[in-house]
């Protein structure tokens, strides 16, 4: 099988996770952009990339590149593609498209001109047409204009990636499955320890953090992907590489321990953990955090979610300086981490984080930061290394 080029698509600030995942996949020619990795693999690679990993929102194939600068050029690109490579008559398909131009304003013209090139190119030839179906497509292609750069790709993936397959069940305000599983890996959770999500909502971190823990295939819970409907669609090649996966899961020792004060949000998560099949890993119980305190001994690995107060009504400044005082009272030898895109809240937790990464939360930027909670005081660790 040769090998042909790909580009998965992220968010700002996974691109070297994203690109880490890739290698340690065994992809090819591993080139990091913005927003974006561009890889090379063969079919059963990108079986395997759609199956396996956790920061890529999409799976793109680039099939053909050219320029435009008006919309007789793009007409005229788009048309010299053989269409009936990828597509039948009969078949259905629809049209992505992101554009960064001055030459071409609106995507939805974008989109128009190009679903036109291509049924007219059925249309001479066959005498019949493909139609567009926007929710349930056979056939998904990305277009992606750039100044007058025009790439034209076949998406893989279908649905965005971070429809994981486990989730039925939401919040009022639930965290996009790939942004879960990139703040785990950024704060260097691996799974060789104890974890904490004391403000679960409806599961997430805690499914992702399970499966990363015990290198599950993030994807394996999908229901599809939009390669099983091509014409060169390989089951028992895409079976080897699934059963492949699998026989890489390993055991884990440690807890994974979720607190919501909603009974409402605990029911959700205990659902959709049980969709996931990980309730051998994972408890959840309906406590307030700023109640509790540590229950288990050696290093503990916290990251969370709090609410914002952009969808949920919260008094923002007292609930900041509730985290900082839980974490200082109740969490010795804790690495709490959390997200937050209210800047301004965080000057109320009243600790200084040792780690700040800027992300973003859907359009909103966000803040990932670590606070260290040390046993004991900061200076009597100090004060034992120089011992030691």
């Amino acid at each position: 099988m040769e090998n042909f080029k790909m580009v998965a698509k992220t968010f700002f600030g996974f691109e070297e996770l994203l690109a880490k995942e890739l290698q340690q996949l065994g992809a090819q020619e591993v080139e990091p952009g913005i927003r974006m990795v561009a890889f090379k693999g063969d079919q059963g690679f990108m079986y395997k990339a759609n199956l396996a990993l956790r920061t890529a929102l999409k799976i793109l194939k680039p099939i053909f590149y050219f320029k435009a600068t008006n919309e007789t050029n793009l007409y005229t690109g788009i048309a010299k593609i053989k269409w009936n490579n990828y597509l039948q008559p009969h078949q259905t398909f629809v049209i992505d498209t992101t554009v960064h131009s001055d030459y071409f304003k609106h995507s939805q013209f974008v989109s128009q001109k190009c679903k036109d090139a291509i049924v007219d190119q059925f249309r001479n030839e066959t005498g019949q047409r493909p139609s567009i179906d926007k929710d349930y497509p056979d056939v998904r292609i990305n277009i992606h204009i750039a100044k007058d750069q025009v790439s034209v790709a076949l998406d893989t993936s279908g649905a965005s990636l971070h429809h994981r397959g486990y989730r039925t069940a939401t919040n009022i305000a639930p965290i996009n499955e790939v942004l879960a599983a990139g703040m785990l890996l950024l704060s260097g959770w691996d799974g060789q320890g104890d974890f904490m999500d004391p403000m679960c909502g409806s599961g997430t971190i805690l499914a992702e953090a399970a499966m990363i823990a015990c290198q599950i295939p993030a994807n394996i819970n999908r229901k599809e992907f939009a390669f099983e409907k091509w014409s060169d669609w390989d089951p028992d090649l895409f079976a080897t590489i699934e059963t492949a996966l699998l026989n890489k899961v390993r055991e884990f020792h440690y807890t994974i321990t979720g607190y919501d004060k909603a009974p409402s949000a605990v029911l959700k998560a205990k659902d959709n953990i049980k969709n996931a099949n990980l309730q051998d890993y994972i408890t959840i119980q309906e406590c307030n955090f700023f109640d509790t305190e540590k229950t288990t001994k050696g290093p503990l690995h916290m990251l969370f979610n709090p609410p914002y107060g952009e969808r949920l009504d919260i008094q923002m400044e007292r609930f900041y300086a509730e985290i900082g005082d839980t974490l200082k009272k109740s969490y010795p030898g804790t690495n709490a981490w959390f997200i937050t895109g209210n800047l301004e809240a965080l000057k109320f937790v009243g600790l200084k984080p040792s780690r700040k990464i800027k992300l973003f939360n859907g359009s909103l930027e966000a803040r990932l930061v670590k606070y260290e909670m040390y046993e004991g005081s900061k200076r009597t660790k100090f004060q034992q290394s120089e011992q030691d």
